[in-house]
């Protein structure tokens, strides 16, 4: 799940700023498109040469390793690249039957931006669907103490070589999907109200008292 953050103005029609978002869902996401535009698409990726859309549902992550040879990523990562705008994403901390979310995000609160694959899927009815999926790597210091994978994190500077339109080999791409540096970013964990993919508000990002948190 992801907690994006875009100022209301800067939103595309339809779009509200989110607290919990979850697979499935429609997130807003800047492809590299000839003019480039906050738009809306659905999370789970959709190539479009399959038949059944449900397969969006399995490809909502995709291993930067493997992005160059995997058949359902493969197109997308060579011509369909995309920029995934928000201000955090979650983790969670396993203990038995139990899971403890951490909010992950800047120290700053400054949003950022997750390397991202898209696709156009055309249903037999001649509807289409943008869907996209994010694209993860091994986890840095901070992360690897919840999880054993995190997103791509691409920096400012290296937006426009993401979004290029111009042929590009795998490997010029390789530095970027690296793990971030963690340096700024901090984890907080937050009540368990955000394990449910139907709520949605800034309670999903209140900070609990660290007495009890699962270290």
């Amino acid at each position: 799940m992801l907690a994006p953050v875009l100022d209301d103005a800067a939103l595309p029609e339809g779009a509200t700023a989110r607290f919990n978002i979850a697979p499935t869902q429609t997130v807003p996401i800047v492809a590299n498109r000839p003019r480039r535009a906050i738009e809306l698409a659905r999370w789970g990726l959709i190539p479009s040469w399959v038949d059944d859309p449900a397969i969006g549902n399995r490809l909502i992550n995709a291993r930067g390793e493997t992005l160059a040879a995997k058949p359902a990523f493969r197109d997308a990562f060579a011509r369909r690249r995309c920029l995934v705008p928000a201000d955090g994403f979650y983790e969670w901390q396993r203990a038995g039957k139990r899971k403890q979310p951490y909010f992950i995000h800047k120290a700053s609160r400054r949003p950022f931006a997750l390397a991202g694959l898209w696709d156009r899927w055309r249903s037999p009815e001649g509807d289409w669907i943008i869907s996209f999926t994010i694209v993860t790597c091994a986890p840095n210091p901070l992360v690897a103490e919840l999880h054993d994978r995190m997103p791509v994190v691409v920096a400012p500077e290296d937006f426009d070589r993401w979004l290029t339109r111009e042929p590009v080999e795998p490997e010029a791409l390789a530095d970027i999907i690296a793990p971030a540096d963690p340096t700024g970013w901090t984890t907080e964990a937050v009540g368990e109200w955000v394990n449910r993919p139907d709520h949605d508000g800034p309670e999903c990002i209140e900070s609990l008292p660290t007495q009890g948190i699962l270290l």
